[in-house]
C-alpha cells in the first residue's frame, strides 16, 4: 500500500512539472519583427536616443570614396527633448587628434577641386562674367563672412555652397543638443582668382599657385573665432570658450568627412579648416 502511494505521489509531481513547462512555452514572448512602413520596407535609419551621443565610428581613417556629395542620403532627425519634455544634454567628444583626423593634403583635395569645380578665373572682372557657373555665398543665420576677407570673392559652385550651409546648420544643431549658447561660424576664404593667388603668395608662405580655392569648390572656416548669437532685444548671451566650440565643430566635420561629403585639412598657422567638397 505504501509503495502504491509513493508511486502515485511521484507521478503527480512529474505531471505538475510537465504542465508548468508546457504553459511556460506557450506564454514566452516571441521576438518582434522590425517595423515596416506601408511599402513593406524596414526603416533605413534606427538610432538610439540617449543623454549622450552614440557614435557609429570614432576612428579617423580616411574615407574610402563614399560617392558624390549630392547623392541622396537618409538622416535621423535630431531630438532635443526626451519623452517628459526635459531638454537632452550631450557630451562634447571632439576628435582624438586634429592633425590625424583632418589630414587631407593638397594632392588629394586638388583632384576633387578639378573634378567638381569651374576652370580658374583670371581676375574680378572675369568673375563677374561667369556668375552663371557660381553661387553667391553671403552672411546668413548659419555662418558669417569674415570682414577682413580681401583675397577672395564670395562665390562657390552649387555643391560647395550647399556643403557650407549644411556645416553651419549641423554646427548650430550640435550646440543646441549639447546645451551650449548658439554661435555661428566665420568663413575666412572662398573663391580666389589667379590675381588673388599671385598677391597672396607674396606674404603667405602657405599659399600655392595650384590652390584649390581657384575652382570654387573650397572654403576656409576659422576654428578660433566665432560669432555669438544674441536676441535682437535683450541681454547678450555669454560667449563660450573657442576651444569648446572647436571641439563641437570638429565632431561635425568628422561626421561629414567620414560619410564622403568633403575633404578637410587642419591648418595650424592659418587657424582654420581647409575644406573641399567631394
Amino acid at each position: 500500500m505504501r509503495k502504491l502511494r509513493k508511486k502515485y505521489f511521484l507521478g503527480l509531481v512529474w505531471g505538475i512539472i510537465l504542465l508548468l513547462a508546457v504553459v511556460r512555452c506557450f506564454k514566452s514572448p516571441m521576438p518582434e519583427k522590425a517595423s515596416e512602413d506601408s511599402s513593406g520596407e524596414s526603416d533605413s535609419v534606427c538610432l538610439p536616443v540617449t543623454d549622450t551621443p552614440v557614435l557609429a565610428d570614432s576612428s579617423c581613417d580616411r574615407p574610402s570614396g563614399a560617392g558624390r556629395y549630392l547623392e541622396k542620403r537618409t538622416y535621423a532627425p535630431p531630438r532635443f527633448k526626451n519623452a517628459a519634455g526635459v531638454p537632452l544634454r550631450s557630451r562634447i567628444y571632439s576628435v582624438p587628434s586634429f592633425q590625424e583626423c583632418f589630414s587631407d593634403l593638397q594632392d588629394i583635395q586638388i583632384i576633387a577641386a578639378r573634378k567638381w569645380g569651374v576652370s580658374p578665373v583670371a581676375d574680378r572682372q572675369e568673375a563677374e562674367r561667369r556668375k552663371k557657373e557660381l553661387v553667391y555665398v553671403g552672411s546668413n543665420p548659419f555662418y558669417t563672412m569674415d570682414e577682413g576677407m580681401t583675397r577672395s570673392i564670395p562665390y562657390l559652385v552649387p555643391q560647395a555652397a550647399e556643403l557650407l550651409q549644411r556645416i553651419g546648420r549641423n554646427f548650430l544643431d550640435s550646440l543646441a543638443v549639447k546645451g551650449i549658447p548658439l554661435h555661428t561660424l566665420i568663413v575666412t576664404s572662398v573663391l580666389r582668382t589667379e590675381e588673388d593667388v599671385r598677391k597672396l603668395r607674396r606674404y603667405n608662405v602657405n599659399a600655392t599657385e595650384r590652390s584649390c580655392h581657384r575652382y570654387g569648390t573650397t572654403f576656409d572656416i576659422s576654428y578660433n573665432r566665432y560669432t555669438t548669437v544674441s536676441p535682437p532685444q535683450g541681454p547678450e548671451r555669454r560667449a563660450v570658450r573657442n576651444d569648446s566650440l572647436k571641439w563641437v565643430l570638429s565632431e561635425v566635420l568628422r561626421d561629414l568627412r567620414a560619410s564622403g561629403h568633403c575633404y578637410v585639412k587642419h591648418e595650424v598657422k592659418q587657424g582654420c579648416y581647409h575644406i573641399t567638397v567631394r
